[in-house]
């Protein structure tokens, strides 16, 4: 019986996840997502229109840019990995899709952000952090995010006062932002598997911002969040934080030119302020925004400053 001649799989019927001669790097965290159920859900929560600018941080082998370009004007695609970056444009070359895809090489923190409309992206979970923080920090504001985390970090992001998971990142997102958790995503829906299993978030910048010094608040929420169990007047008696806040009081009448009484005792004062305010015996873990702004106006009512 003759042998029938396999043909050739072409470029356009590669499966999803599967690129020939990568290996991942998961030290970079490069988990692919391969499921193009999961793939389709993320974009459909994105509700990107015809006319969107879109933002992609780690695309991969552009299991998503791919669908995202046949609905969209615009992804800009940020990739560390060179090798990675070629597959991507192998990807889509000689396609009409090409003209619509601008891929932007190297570390997406070092880097200015460009204009865009939405974010939409399996990011390298080590990024989380600082990449939420340079989001919601930038100008001018984009319309929202939709963003693969590590389940746990997606958890503290939507924590709610009295969680255990609720933290200094939960507040100053919240604080920034409309955060809701919008589905769990299994390990094996990526290649390689991950160790942890993961969650997308959706993420929305209140526009206008609240009227607050992002720098002085998260200062404020540094010294909270260290001991988050401990009642503020036990935080506030840390040598450490006494000594912050005293060369903080010092410059600022300095600037001011107000005197300083000779008797003056910081502690004391300290603790006047949070007697007044109400939150002496108040603890951060189970604190919400509206508690942590009074609390810092507080003490900028004082003098007393954070940054």
């Amino acid at each position: 019986m003759p042998k029938v001649k396999k043909q050739p799989r072409s470029r356009q019927q590669r499966p999803e996840g599967k690129a020939p001669g990568i290996r991942f790097n998961t030290g970079l965290g490069q988990h692919i997502l391969k499921n193009p159920l999961i793939v389709n859900s993320i974009i459909e929560k994105a509700s990107l229109y015809p006319t969107d600018v879109v933002l992609e941080v780690g695309p991969g082998t552009g299991n998503m840019t791919v669908k995202m370009l046949e609905k969209v004007k615009k992804v800009i695609a940020c990739e560390l990995d060179v090798k990675l970056a070629g597959e991507l444009q192998k990807r889509v070359q000689g396609t009409p899709l090409a003209n619509k895809l601008e891929i932007k090489i190297g570390d997406v923190l070092k880097s200015d952000l460009p204009f865009f409309d939405a974010c939409v992206a399996n990011l390298p979970y080590q990024i989380s952090s600082p990449f939420v923080f340079k989001l919601l920090l930038h100008r001018p504001f984009f319309r929202c995010a939709v963003l693969m985390f590590q389940r746990e970090f997606a958890l503290r992001l939507v924590a709610k006062p009295g969680s255990p998971l609720y933290c200094r990142l939960s507040v100053n997102t919240q604080l920034l932002a409309r955060v809701d958790h919008l589905m769990k995503v299994g390990k094996n829906n990526f290649k390689p598997p991950p160790k942890v299993e993961s969650s997308v978030v959706r993420i929305e910048p209140k526009n206008p911002p609240p009227p607050i010094n992002f720098q002085e608040w998260d200062g404020l929420l540094r010294i909270l969040f260290v001991r988050k169990n401990k009642t503020l007047a036990a935080v506030f008696n840390s040598n450490a934080v006494k000594k912050l806040l005293e060369k903080n009081y010092r410059i600022h009448c300095s600037q001011n030119n107000l005197e300083i009484p000779e008797d003056f005792n910081i502690a004391s004062f300290i603790q006047g302020i949070l007697k007044d305010t109400g939150y002496a015996e108040k603890r951060a873990r189970v604190m919400d925004i509206d508690d942590f702004i009074s609390v810092l106006h507080g003490f900028n009512a004082k003098g007393i400053h954070f940054s």
